[in-house]
This record gives structure tokens, C-alpha cells and sequence, in this order.
């Protein structure tokens, strides 16, 4: 994949495929996936805005919509998926598995950006993968609804605190 544009990628999730909009930078230091909520989509400009000023700090990023183009017209009208934090937790889980076998990907230092309920998602994730996820950060979001998973998120340390630790 050329590492200096941005690229549209379909990442399978159980039994939808997803779609994402992945930036690499030449020389990137560490990726950043963004989690939407409650009506955002990787085509808010807000979202895109912090997107850009990641790629110019020579940081990757993924914006990714957890819910397909049918689940957002539903959503429209029910409001229930956004709200469904297990649902948009494992896609999300699964988005980062992808990231993680991807030849592209798979060296870079991960970060979750969660917004509104993706914050939420995020958390849920980052205590999934403890392992993967380097840093939560939170957008106007919606931790309490990740309640039951926040005593299990880790704060990241560097390889010589580990080292320390043993």
C-alpha cells in the first residue's frame, strides 16, 4: 500500500464488512482508529479534522463507520444500534485484530479516538485488547456506557518499565 494517501479499506466484522478510510504517513510513528457514535460517521469534518492534523504529526489513522450503510439508515429511525456498545465493541475489536495482521499495520503502536457512544466502544475495546491498545482517547464521548469494562483498561507502559515490573 502506498504510505503517503488515504485509502478506502473494507474490514470484515463477523458477518458485515466494514468500511474505512486508512491513512499512513511515510514515516508513521503510531496508528490512530477512530470509534463514531450516535450519528457521526468517518465522514464527520470534525472527525476528519483531528484526522489530518494526526497524519501531519506523522500518526496513521483509520476512520471507520461500525455500522454499515443499511445498520445507519435503521439507526436513523430506531437510535437503538449506537447505543448497543457490545455490538460496535466487537467490530471495533475486530477492526483492531485486522490492524494487527495487516503488513501495513501491524507494527504501529495503537490508539483508540472514541466519539459520543464510540467512546465508549473504545474503552470496551482497549479492555478486549489490553495488549494492543496504547492510549484511549475520548471526544465528547460516553464512558459510562463502558461501566462494567473499565476497571479491566490498562494503562500502557514503555518496554523498560516492564522490564521493572518483573
Amino acid at each position: 500500500m502506498d504510505r503517503d494517501s488515504e485509502h478506502i479499506v473494507h474490514v470484515p466484522a463477523g458477518l458485515v464488512t466494514l468500511e474505512g478510510n486508512l491513512s499512513l504517513p511515510p514515516d508513521a510513528r503510531g496508528l490512530v482508529l477512530f470509534a463514531h457514535g450516535s450519528g457521526s460517521s468517518r465522514h464527520s469534518p470534525r472527525n476528519r479534522h483531528v484526522a489530518e492534523r494526526l497524519n501531519e504529526a506523522n500518526l496513521a489513522t483509520f476512520l471507520i463507520d461500525l455500522l454499515t450503510a443499511e445498520e445507519e439508515r435503521i439507526d436513523q429511525v430506531t437510535a437503538e444500534l449506537r447505543f448497543n456498545i457490545g455490538l460496535l465493541a466487537d467490530r471495533l475489536v475486530g477492526v483492531t485484530d485486522w490492524l494487527g495482521a495487516s503488513p501495513d499495520t501491524s507494527g504501529l503502536r495503537l490508539g483508540y479516538f472514541g466519539a459520543s457512544t464510540g467512546a465508549g466502544a473504545a474503552l470496551v475495546a482497549a479492555a478486549e485488547r489490553p495488549d494492543q491498545a496504547a492510549a484511549v482517547v475520548s471526544r465528547g464521548g460516553r464512558p459510562d456506557l463502558a461501566a462494567l469494562a473499565l476497571p479491566r483498561v490498562r494503562a500502557p507502559y514503555s518496554s523498560s518499565e516492564a522490564r521493572t515490573r518483573k
